[in-house]
């Protein structure tokens, strides 16, 4: 039970950082993404912010054997870059910069009700559930030295 009220409050705690810093409006993103065009720096402050406080939070946290609400960290471990990251890191960058939105202002824009961000959450869900549907690739065979 604990853990779910950890969990909900976090989300919570992030939803709100996503709306006062205006993350969830389209229009501010969209303008910090034009850097040819009238560029609204002001994310850039955010993200900023977050990282500082990622770096820190990281370094501190990674520090002891085991998490507070878990039996051990779950870090990634993958470390190949094959075509199904590269495409789907390029699928979402491509639709970030056409709509404004990625998936976790979509999800915390819902509070607003607009209409285009519940199109942008349609087209997200249809998507994974798309790419569930597409085969992964077999890993190459590893090379043996020469």
């Amino acid at each position: 039970m604990m853990r779910l009220v950890v969990a909900l409050s976090a989300g919570v705690i992030f939803g709100l950082g996503l709306g006062v810093s205006q993350m969830v409006d389209p229009a501010k993103v969209l303008g910090f993404l034009d850097l040819a065009g009238s560029w609204d720096p002001s994310l850039a402050l955010v993200m900023g912010g977050a990282l500082a406080v990622t770096l820190v939070a990281f370094r501190k946290r990674l520090r002891p054997e085991r998490p507070v609400l878990a039996g051990r960290f779950e870090l990634p471990t993958a470390t190949a870059l094959d075509a199904r990251l590269l495409l789907g890191s390029a699928l979402f960058g491509v639709g970030w910069g056409l709509v404004g939105l990625c998936p976790g202002p979509a999800v915390a824009g819902l509070a607003y009700g607009l209409p285009a961000t519940m199109v942008f959450l349609a087209a997200m869900v249809a998507g994974m559930a798309l790419a569930r549907l597409i085969p992964k690739l077999p890993k190459p065979a590893a090379r043996k030295p020469a």
